[in-house]
Formats: C-alpha cells, structure tokens, sequence
C-alpha cells in the first residue's frame, strides 16, 4: 500500500480547554491539539475523493467523550486509534491576552508522537506535518527517511518535510540549531514573533529592513537538501509571506479580512496555524488534474503579475498553490472554537461551516486575482 497516504502528522490531538480574557465564555474539552487541525486543513484540501491519503494517530484515554471520536471519524481520514485505558488523554489549557497573545500549558502527561510509532503504510507518506525543537525535527527526518529506505530500497522520490518550530524553542540560543534544522525539511514555517524571537526581535515585519535581513540570513544557510525549500511566515490577520532562494518571494493576505464597520468572522484562532501546515503540506504534494488546483489555475490565469510569480518560482511554484490551498483552509479554522463542522447538502457534496471547501478557494482567487494586479503597481513582488 506504500504511496497511498499523501500526509502525515506528528502532531498530538489533545483535548483542549480554552479561556479568553475578553469577556468569551470558556470552553472544555474539546477536540485540539496540533495534529487535529493540521489534519483538518489537510483534509479540506484533499476532500473526501481523498479523505484516506490523510493519516494521523490518536491516543485514546480513560476519559475520551465519544462523541470527539464520532467527530474524528466521520472525517473518513486513515487514522489509527490508539486505546490506553490506563491513561488520561493528552489534555492542555489555552488562555488568550491582548492581541491573541496564547499562553499553554498541559494539564494532563502528554504522550509524544515519535517516528518509530508510524505505520511503514504512514512512514511512506508524500508529506510530513512537524511541530517540534530544531533537535527533534532532524531526528524525525533522519528516521522517516532510514526506515524509507528499508521499505522501498529502490525508491528515489523523497517526500515533503513541513515543520513547524515550537514558540519556546524560538530563542536567540537555539539559531543555530534552528538553521541545521531549515537544511533538512522542505519549508520552515514560524510566526512572525517566533521568528522575531529567533533572532532577539520582538517580531518580525516584512517592511523592516533588519527583519527582511533576517530571512536572507536563512535563505544563505539553506532550507532543504537542495538549497530550494521555502521559508513560511504565518502572520495571522496579515496573511502570510514566503520566501525561496533566488528573488522568490509573495505576500498571500488571509482568507478574513474586516468589514468597514471594522466586523471580523475571526472567532478563535486555536489551531488556524496547523490547519494552515496540514493545508499546505497537502497542497504541495496534490496533483495539478484535482479541483482545487484546477480551480486555481483558472482564475488566476488572466493575471499578469500571478503569471510571472509562477515563472520566477519555476520548479518550485506547487508552494505558491499550495499557500493559496493553506490560507484558505486557515479560514475555516478561525470561524469558531474548536475544528469546523461538516456536513453533506441534500445533493451529496461535503461542506465545512455550511461552505464547500472548493467554493472558498474560488471566492479567495478571484479576490487574489485583484490584489495582485493592485499590489504590483506599488510593489516590485519578483525581485528583492
């Protein structure tokens, strides 16, 4: 069955207990945890033609509610469950400040998800999802890719590595540990204050000339074996940035923008930057004959500026569809707290929050379509 799962996380699902200090009612135990929503946002991306190439594992304690495991499952993804009656569930506390500032602790043992622990069926994914230390995302690497070799001696392809660092390791102590790590995985993706803190900031702004320093110093040391992976800044209500060696660069804005009576559909961001890594590790290794990529092949090819950001990124420019694929799925992810709801019209077809995931990704294109257009007469997108 090898080449059958597309992605594969090692991120935990935890069960989450949520507070927030703006007046918010909390919310306890539900579904959460890094690997439940980067599975999410791969699953929208797949959809449900390919709802099995998306594979995770839960583990299952005493106090699991049945109802989450009724939830996880009519995902229809190739999950492996995990029962350990002897255990609590991996449950942590998220508490929100001012600005989305998230505290998080675990209140009960976690149980880390390590490589040895993947299925041979899981270890030959076309992608990985990490969040991590710099140490422990070579070490996952360096596993998948032994135990690889071992199941398919002859094989050459190599999957996609996608790595998210985790917030306290971002120190300016653990750079150059953090660089190693970019040399081994696809695309690195921080936050803007992770990043910052990385390199002794208190964040990262694209517009700063010192923070853009900051990404050419990790494009210098490599991302990836090649030298051609892409760095990833997730930037909330900004949207994102990525960067590639050699001028490649684009600034995608998020899937929610304001109204002008200053109204937001933002809900709760818990879990919208794993659902944006599942969403691109999936995008990134999906095939151009899919919907999703068909879709946005059609709209955006009437745009001049889209056309020569795809010539610039070359061979590399599957990381820009995949980014419109993430950003798109991070939408979903904001709109209420906790994993979005699924359904089926009366027709048949799957819908998230009461939308088609496809019907999303064409209303952002056409919108991206006429930001391009408007950005490129007052900013150079192809050249740094």
């Amino acid at each position: 069955m090898g080449g059958a799962i597309e992605f594969c996380t090692l991120g935990m699902f935890i069960l989450d207990d949520i507070e927030f200090d703006d007046g918010k009612p909390p919310v306890y135990g539900i579904a959460g945890g890094a690997g439940t929503h980067a599975v999410v946002g791969a699953r929208l991306v797949a959809g449900p033609e390919h709802s099995k190439a998306v594979s995770w594992i839960v583990d299952v304690g005493s106090d699991f509610p049945q109802p989450i495991l009724d939830q996880i499952q009519s995902w229809n993804t190739s999950c492996m469950i995990r029962v350990d009656k002897s255990r609590l569930t991996t449950r942590a506390w998220n508490g929100y400040g001012a600005n989305e500032k998230r505290n998080f602790k675990y209140l009960t043992p976690k149980l880390r998800l390590e490589p040895e622990m993947l299925s041979d069926e899981q270890v030959t994914s076309k992608s990985f999802h990490m969040v991590c230390s710099s140490e422990r995302a070579i070490r996952i690497v360096e596993e998948i890719s032994r135990r690889r070799k071992v199941l398919q001696p002859d094989q050459t392809s190599k999957p996609v590595f996608v790595w998210e660092p985790v917030p306290d390791r971002c120190t300016p102590e653990d750079q150059d540990k953090f660089l190693a790590a970019c040399r081994v995985v696809d695309i690195v993706s921080p936050n803007e204050l992770e990043l910052g803190m990385m390199f002794g900031r208190p964040g990262w702004n694209e517009n700063n000339n010192g923070d853009r320093e900051i990404v050419h110093k990790i494009l210098r040391s490599g991302i990836g074996e090649d030298g051609n992976g892409a760095i990833v800044i997730r930037a909330g209500k900004h949207g994102c940035y990525a960067y590639g060696k050699g001028q490649r660069r684009i600034w995608l804005p998020a899937y929610h923008q304001p109204t002008p009576e200053g109204q937001s559909s933002v809900v709760d961001p818990t879990g919208a930057g794993n659902s944006f890594l599942g969403a691109l590790a999936q995008g990134m290794v999906s095939s151009d004959d899919r919907l999703p990529m068909q879709i946005i092949t059609s709209n955006l090819a009437g745009s001049a500026t889209w056309s020569k950001l795809i010539d610039t990124w070359g061979n590399k420019s599957q990381v820009l569809k995949a980014l419109i694929c993430a950003i798109s799925a991070a939408g979903f992810a904001v709109e209420q707290i906790g994993v979005p709801n699924v359904s089926r019209t009366e027709d048949g077809s799957e819908c998230w929050n009461g939308t088609r995931f496809t019907e999303r990704l064409h209303m952002y294109t056409q919108r991206l379509c006429k930001v391009l257009e408007e950005s490129s007469q007052t900013q150079n997108w192809l050249t740094e």
